[in-house]
C-alpha cells in the first residue's frame, strides 16, 4: 500500500540553494537583524549577511583559486560566522561540515572522502584540524581561522579572503539544481563508519520549504533559537537556510548550559526552539532553570533523536510549552512532523508525512503493509539524497525498484496519517516469539523511580540460542547499585510486559548510557561493553 502525504504538493523551488535562501519573500529590509549570537550579542543584518558571504566567495576564488565543483569543509562549533562560511561557500562550490567533537582521524576520514582543498575551524580545535590537515596533504596556508588572532602561523579567514570584492553567486538551471551537489554531510556513525552523503541545491531547497510550509506561523516577526549543532543537517537546514529565507532573528548558541539557554530566552524574548532530547533533558533536570522567564517560547521542535514521552509530559507540566516532535534522516531531513495550526496532536506520533511525499512500509520479508502494521518505513520525494558519495554499493542497496528509499526504521501509520516510530530496524531484539523494541522498555526502566536513564539492547545467549532484552541504567544520586536494587528494577519492567519482552539478561549499571552529540544511544558500544560484563 502507498500511503501519501495530507498535505497538497508544493511547488518545487527551481533554483539554487543560496539564491532560494536569500530571495527575501517577506521583503525584510537590509538593516533588519537576522542572527545574534546569544552570549556576546555579536550580529548581522540581512544585508551584512550578504555582502560578507560574497566577500567570503569571491576570496576563495581570489585567493585560492577555487572553482564549481571544489569543497570546502567547516570545523567548528556553533558561532555567529558559521552561517556565513557556510553560505559563501555555497556561493562558490561545495561545504562539508564536519563534526566538533572529532578526533584527527574522523576529521582525516571526512576530509579524504569529501575531497575537501581547505579548511576553516575554530582556534579552540586546532590542533586536532593540523594533525588531520597533515594526514590528507591540505597546505597550511589552506587551514585558516574563525575569529581575528593568528595561531602558530595559521590565519583568520578573514584576513586572507575577505575584501571589497563580491562575486554573484553561481546560478543554476533548474536541471542543475537538480543533479548538482552542494553539501557532502556525514552520517552520525552510530552504527559503524560514517557515510559522507551528496545533498543537491533542490534537496536542500525543498527540505526549507516542507519546514516552511507546516510552520506557517513563523516570520520575520519570530525570535527563534537553534540549541542544536548547526554542523549536522538539522541546524543547517532550520537554522542557517529556512530562518533566512524567513527573515527571522535567530538566536545561535556557541555552548548549550542552561544558563547560556534561559538567558537567552529571556533576554531576546524567543518564542520558538530547535532543539534535541539532551537539551530537553538539562532543562528539565536543572533547578536553575526556575529562576529565569521562560514564558516568551510557544512551541519547541524536537529531532535528530526520539523524546521519551515521560520526559515530554514532565517538561510541559514544568514550563507549560509544548513540543512537536519531528522525524527525519540526514539523507532526507524532515519527513514527518505536524503544522503548527494543530492544537493537539497524537500522543507518541512523530507527525504527518510532509508535502510532496510517498511512503511504504515493508514486512521483513518486502510485502507491503498496511495501516497499524508496524515495518520498516520506505520513502519518495524530491528531498532525498543524490547518493552516498564514492560508495555506489551503499546508493545502490539504499534505494527499491521504484525508487523508495529504505529509512531503516520501523513505524506504522494509523487511518488518520498519522505516524509512530519505534526504532532502528537495526535495533530491533529478535526472539523467536516476536520482536522487542527496545524504546518500549526504555521508557518502563525510565518510570522506575530509581533509574535516570536506560538503554536496552538484545545479548545472544547460547543458552536460550536467541537474543534477549538486557538493559542497561543508570541510578539516580541517593541510590546504592546492587543486586537487590537490579532484581528489583528487572521485576519492576517483567511485571508489565510479555513474556517474551521480559529483561532476560538483567539489569547491568553503568555511570553513562554513550550518546551521540543529537542524543541516539549509541547501542554498538553497549554490545561491546556487554560482551565483557555477561557471562553465561
Amino acid at each position: 500500500m502507498i500511503f501519501k502525504s495530507k498535505f497538497p504538493d508544493i511547488k518545487i523551488p527551481q533554483t539554487g540553494i543560496y539564491q532560494y535562501i536569500t530571495s527575501n519573500p517577506n521583503k525584510i529590509p537590509d538593516n533588519k537583524v537576522i542572527y545574534v549570537d546569544g552570549i556576546t550579542g555579536k550580529s548581522y543584518t540581512f544585508g551584512e549577511f550578504k555582502h560578507e558571504s560574497k566577500k567570503f566567495a569571491a576570496g576563495l576564488q581570489d585567493k585560492l583559486g577555487f572553482k564549481r565543483g571544489d569543497v570546502l569543509a567547516i570545523f567548528s562549533p556553533n558561532q555567529i560566522d558559521y552561517p556565513i562560511v557556510v553560505l559563501g561557500t555555497i556561493a562558490a562550490c561545495k561545504v562539508t561540515t564536519a563534526n566538533q567533537n572529532y578526533k584527527a582521524t574522523d576529521l582525516s576520514y571526512q576530509l579524504n572522502d569529501s575531497g575537501a582543498s581547505v579548511l576553516i575551524v575554530h582556534p579552540e580545535i586546532l590542533e586536532v584540524a593540523i594533525e588531520a590537515s597533515i594526514n590528507t596533504k591540505i597546505p597550511a596556508s589552506r587551514v585558516l581561522l574563525f575569529g581575528d588572532k593568528e595561531i602558530k602561523g595559521y590565519k583568520p579567514y578573514r584576513s586572507v579572503l575577505i575584501n571589497d570584492r563580491e562575486i554573484e553567486p553561481i546560478y543554476y538551471t533548474p536541471e542543475e539544481a537538480k543533479s548538482t551537489t552542494a553539501y557532502l554531510i556525514c552520517s552520525s556513525g552510530t552504527t559503524g563508519t560514517p557515510k559522507c552523503m551528496e545533498l543537491t541545491h533542490t534537496n536542500m531547497t525543498v527540505r526549507s520549504a516542507h519546514v516552511i510550509g507546516v510552520e506557517s506561523k513563523l516570520g520575520p516577526h519570530s525570535t527563534i533559537m537553534g540549541a542544536t549543532e548547526l554542523c549536522h543537517i538539522y541546524g543547517l537546514n532550520r537554522v542557517i537556510h529556512t530562518n533566512l529565507i524567513r527573515g527571522v532573528t535567530t538566536i545561535i548558541l556557541s555552548n548549550f548550559n542552561v544558563e547560556t539557554i534561559c538567558e537567552s530566552i529571556q533576554k531576546y524574548k524567543v518564542n520558538h526552539i530547535y532543539a534535541t532530547p539532551l537539551i530537553i533533558k538539562k532543562l528539565v533536570d536543572d533547578p536553575l532553570t526556575q529562576q529565569f522567564d521562560l514564558s516568551s517560547v510557544d512551541t519547541i521542535i524536537n529531532a535528530a533523536a526520539p523524546l521519551n514521552d515521560k520526559l515530554e509530559r514532565k517538561f510541559y507540566e514544568m514550563f507549560k510549552i509544548p513540543i512537536f516532535q519531528a522525524y527525519g534522516l540526514t539523507e532526507t531531513s524532515t519527513v514527518l512532523q505536524y503544522p503548527d495550526t494543530m492544537k493537539n496532536t497524537v500522543p507518541g506520533s512523530a507527525g504527518f508525512l510532509v508535502p510532496n511525499m510517498k511512503a511504504k512500509i515493508l514486512s521483513e520479508d518486502g510485502r507491503e503493509l498496511g495501516y497499524n502494521e508496524p515495518g520498516e518505513l520506505c520513502i519518495h520525494g524530491p528531498n532525498i539524497l543524490k547518493s552516498y558519495l564514492n560508495n555506489k554499493e551503499a546508493t545502490d542497496t539504499a534505494f527499491d525498484k521504484d525508487g523508495f528509499f529504505y529509512t531503516g526504521d520501523i513505524v506504522s501509520v494509523d487511518e488518520h496519517g498519522n505516524y509512530f516510530i519505534f526504532c532502528r530496524k537495526t535495533d530491533l531484539i529478535r526472539g523467536p516469539d516476536g520482536y522487542v523494541v527496545p524504546s518500549e522498555l526504555e521508557s518502563i526502566l525510565l518510570a522506575h523511580e530509581a533509574v535516570s536513564d536506560s538503554a536496552v539492547i538484545g545479548y545472544y545467549s547460547e543458552k536460550e540460542a536467541t537474543e534477549i532484552p538486557t538493559a542497561y541504567v543508570t541510578i539516580k544520586n541517593g541510590y546504592k547499585q546492587s543486586q537487590v536494587l537490579a532484581e528489583e528494577i528487572q521485576s519492576f519492567v517483567d511485571e508489565k510486559v510479555l513474556p517474551y519482552k521480559r529483561l532476560k539478561g538483567g539489569i547491568m549499571f553503568t555511570d553513562r548510557i554513550p550518546k551521540n552529540i543529537s542524543g541516539k544511544i549509541l547501542r554498538r558500544l553497549l554490545k561491546e561493553k556487554l560482551k565483557n560484563d555477561i557471562k553465561e
